[in-house]
């Protein structure tokens, strides 16, 4: 009885030991330098009910967003279909990865990306009604907080979503006036109009570690990691083996005030090191660029409307790479090189070496091991 209570024990730790590793999993991949966080549900500024041409109609606002250091985005919407959420996380994405590829959102990208800066609130108030003016369009004593951001999301919509605004009737609510209609359709047509040349550089994600290598011998230094930043580096800490450092190309180990947009970091592992892994982090205070795009975490499971970055507080940003390393002397294993975020909807956000069938696998032999203790105990009970 004792016997197969232990087995009985074992192999309900196994499996237990194997689901642990299963979920936790994933947590492994969270800490990769893109922003994420949740749609305020009462927070942004709204602005008309427009009309659509070939009728319908909606709602334009310029959404809240709380990041998950607390600090704030503004946003509009990309994907006009598709139904608001503030019950799921948005997480940075680069422009490839928005999750409609029959969308035109990506090649009209660059298209969006100068609505965003000229639109706004990436220009002014002020500033909007005199771009009007300088076309030959007056706007009605300038233009109001309420027209820009209907107008604005208007021709974000038309690029991603290839809707079109109703210009002889563009707002639906009774209290806009026909000088409030006037101006939308005026700012309307600048923003979609032959003004309009895109800004076809993908905006840089805030923090980025790119690792051409991630694997090497004691005695040598593995990298370079590159670093892409739009802003400043507050920490560099380590998780690695007592002797191995983080150093720059000359073997020198840096503090957090050395690393910058641009730098290549190393991880410097002595001749003596036992064979083994580690990680560093850095951290950066910085806003997120004007153009960045948010997706739902989940989206297959759990669709939610796509958001872009229209103006944003500074805000914490923080990535992770990984590195292991054999005896010297010893031939590591090939491994790929890691991409980082690309330029012009590149490679993904931040993938910074770690693997994640690595947990799956060994959740897996685990799994494996459970259920053959639990087959041997059921064979000695029957005997």
């Amino acid at each position: 009885m004792q016997v197969r209570s232990a087995l009985v024990r074992g192999g309900i730790a196994v499996l237990a030991a194997a689901a642990a590793v299963m979920v936790g999993a994933p947590s492994a991949l969270a800490d990769d330098g893109a922003a994420r966080g949740r749609v305020s549900e009462n927070a942004g500024t709204l602005g008309y009910k427009i009309n659509l041409d070939g009728g319908g109609g909606a709602i334009t606002k310029l959404f809240g967003f709380k990041l998950s250091d607390g600090s704030s985005l503004k946003l509009y919407c990309v994907q006009i279909e598709v139904g608001m959420r503030t019950d799921v996380d948005m997480v940075e994405r680069p422009w490839n990865k928005y999750p409609d590829e029959k969308s035109p959102f990506e090649k009209n990208s660059a298209k969006i990306n100068w609505v965003l800066h000229n639109g706004f609130p990436g220009a002014g108030l002020d500033a909007l009604g005199k771009t009007l003016d300088k076309a030959g369009t007056k706007a009605h004593d300038g233009i109001s907080e309420r027209e820009a951001i209907s107008a604005t999301q208007a021709a974000v919509w038309h690029f991603s979503d290839g809707v079109d605004l109703k210009l002889d009737k563009p707002l639906a609510d009774n209290d806009a006036s026909a000088e409030d209609n006037a101006d939308v359709a005026a700012l309307y047509g600048y923003l979609t109009g032959d003004a309009n040349k895109g800004i076809g550089a993908q905006p840089k994600p805030t923090l980025n570690i790119a690792a051409q290598k991630t694997e090497g011998a004691a005695g040598t230094k593995i990298g370079p990691f590159d670093v892409a930043t739009t802003g400043d580096i507050t920490s560099l800490t380590t998780d690695l083996p007592e002797g191995v450092k983080v150093t720059d190309a000359d073997g020198k180990e840096l503090k957090s005030s050395e690393v910058k947009d641009g730098s290549k970091l190393y991880v410097d592992v002595p001749a003596d090191a036992k064979p083994g892994k580690g990680t560093f982090s850095l951290k950066v205070s910085g806003h997120l660029d004007t153009g960045r795009l948010f997706v739902a975490e989940n989206y297959a499971q759990k669709p939610a409307q796509s958001l872009i970055v229209a103006d944003s507080e500074k805000t914490q940003v923080t990535a992770k790479a990984a590195a292991s390393w054999t005896e010297a002397g010893a031939v590591p294993s090939t491994a790929p090189s890691t991409p980082g975020g690309a330029e012009s909807g590149g490679g993904d956000l931040a993938n910074t070496g770690v693997d994640a069938a690595v947990p799956f696998t060994i959740g897996g032999l685990l799994l494996g091991g459970g259920a053959l203790v639990l087959l041997l105990n059921r064979r000695r009970s029957r005997a």
